[in-house]
């Protein structure tokens, strides 16, 4: 249950043609605070509740808990969510043994670019591929919550 993740910035879209998966995200948060983050997420035709808690002291980790919930259900809690929506492409990318997600924002956020990677340890060496960026794991403004407030356009 816990989530060890790190995020970069994307400097180009030449990931577009290595990524094997591609699905539309749209979200919003029944709860913001930085203690207990409670989102609502629709992706593709899948609904989704999430549970995390805060970060530690270097962005890397944080408990997450998920269930996969009816889509409907999803849609109707959508609809009492905080103010604020995401909406992003999410594609899937092989690199060496890891699936980097990279999401291309719209809306709100449009030119935004952020892609993670899920490791087993915070310390875990993995490839890095080309088109990463800067490192911003630990910079909460790219945390999808604080971009559900403060929108990418108004930085």
């Amino acid at each position: 249950m816990i989530e060890i993740e790190r995020k970069f910035l994307v400097t180009s879209k030449n990931f577009i043609n290595e990524a094997f998966s591609k699905k539309r995200i749209v979200q919003a948060y029944l709860s913001s605070v930085p203690e207990r983050t409670v989102r609502i997420r629709i992706k593709d035709d899948k609904g989704f509740l999430t549970i995390k808690g805060k970060s530690n002291e270097t962005g890397t980790s944080r408990l997450e808990w998920e269930k996969e919930i009816d889509v409907q259900e999803a849609e109707k809690l959508l609809s009492i969510c905080e103010k604020g929506m995401i909406d992003k492409i999410r594609y899937e990318v092989k690199s060496g043994k890891h699936t980097v997600e990279v999401d291309v924002f719209s809306g709100e956020n449009e030119g935004l670019i952020i892609a993670e990677i899920e490791l087993e340890d915070e310390n875990e060496l993995f490839e890095k591929p080309s088109w990463l960026g800067k490192e911003v794991t630990n910079d909460e403004r790219y945390y999808n919550v604080y971009l559900s407030q403060k929108p990418f356009k108004d930085w």
